[in-house]
């Protein structure tokens, strides 16, 4: 590590932080040194990047003196606190929380659709929810082809997504359940979402509710996946609704997506698009009965797509199954490709 650029990663033991060490491991981006930082309680630990222990450190606001990139992934108030403080220092921020994904100055990317946005960054730049990239990724070349006026999506969430916490409460309330315990003596605490009045279990169920419910009664996961989809289109037009639920899978998350499109496709086309399309692989044989599933997306950092048939009603209507890692391409490693991303454009000055 001797040439390139200096990259500190914000909240490093956490389930997304690991997984930015593992993809920095794998990028092609040229790295001269990695700083690690998380909360006190963390420091002095070490984790290893590339067979080299590297010692956590705690972060302050001076944490980011000649660091050229930040990713963060340590909650949306240490975004809020120190992101600024990262960019005063000079860092070009990464953020993986949502606190800044609807700010009008902070472009919000996914690289394989508006790698452009980049360029109009002042210093931070948000990654969008883990649900919003994997279906972006899905839509954007049937998008680019024949346009979308409509997108209806229904999501089927891995536990991780809600942190290592309801990971343990999942286990434990299944070994609970399978030991013979009734569903009304488990006790949860975390789902569906820790901050909200009640929590109900998660083993062997489905939660209609992810995050705490808003206006309209959509809950914000939905919210988000609306507004996001809208400004990374940068189309405040089409036609967006979401419904997300949490089911009891560990990692994979899987949507169910209805589109209409401005001009009429054939399944065929729509295939012949996913499978060319950057950072998508199209799993489509129903004779074969392939098609995309959570279990064996875990650990990829592709978007799954299959399931591609027509509405039997409306002219210009189709269905499609998606399914990729929320912790990769949702979370860790669409982070890592906007870094690559900025480099190959040189927005990062060293």
């Amino acid at each position: 590590m001797s040439t390139g650029y200096h990259i500190a990663v914000v909240g490093a033991t956490g389930a997304v932080g690991t997984k930015m060490i593992e993809m920095l491991e794998k990028t092609t981006l040229p790295i001269k040194k990695i700083t690690l930082l998380a909360s006190k309680r963390s420091a002095g630990k070490t984790l290893v990047f590339k067979n080299e222990p590297l010692v956590i450190q705690e972060l302050t606001a001076d944490s980011f003196a000649g660091v050229d990139i930040a990713l963060f992934s340590a909650g949306g108030g240490i975004s809020k606190q120190f992101a600024p403080e990262a960019v005063k220092h000079g860092a070009v921020v990464i953020d993986n929380t949502s606190h800044f994904r609807m700010d009008p100055n902070v472009p919000l990317v996914v690289p394989e659709v508006n790698p452009h946005a980049l360029a109009q960054h002042k210093g931070i730049i948000a990654n969008p929810n883990c649900s919003t990239i994997q279906m972006m990724v899905a839509l954007e070349p049937i998008r680019q082809k024949v346009g979308l006026s409509r997108v209806l999506v229904s999501t089927y969430q891995a536990v991780s997504g809600a942190g290592a916490q309801a990971l343990a409460e999942l286990t434990r309330e299944s070994q609970e359940l399978l030991a013979g315990k009734a569903a009304d003596e488990l006790n949860p605490e975390i789902l569906p979402a820790g901050s909200d009045k009640k929590h109900y279990p998660i083993a062997f169920n489905a939660l209609p509710q992810i995050d705490v419910f808003a206006e309209e009664d959509y809950t914000y996961e939905e919210w988000k996946m609306i507004n996001e989809t809208k400004k990374i289109m940068e189309d405040t037009q089409i036609k967006v609704a979401a419904t997300c639920v949490r089911i009891p899978v560990f990692s994979g998350h899987s949507e169910s997506i209805y589109i209409e499109t401005k001009d009429h496709a054939s399944v065929e086309e729509v295939r012949q698009w996913i499978s060319e399309a950057p950072g998508a692989v199209l799993q489509d044989d129903p004779s074969q009965q392939v098609y995309p599933q959570a279990l064996t997306s875990v650990d990829k950092t592709e978007t799954f797509v299959g399931r591609i048939r027509k509405d039997l009603d409306v002219e210009n209507g189709l269905h499609l199954w998606v399914v990729s890692d929320n912790l990769l391409k949702g979370a860790a490693w669409n982070s890592v490709q906007i870094a690559e991303s900025l480099h190959q454009q040189g927005l990062v000055h060293v």
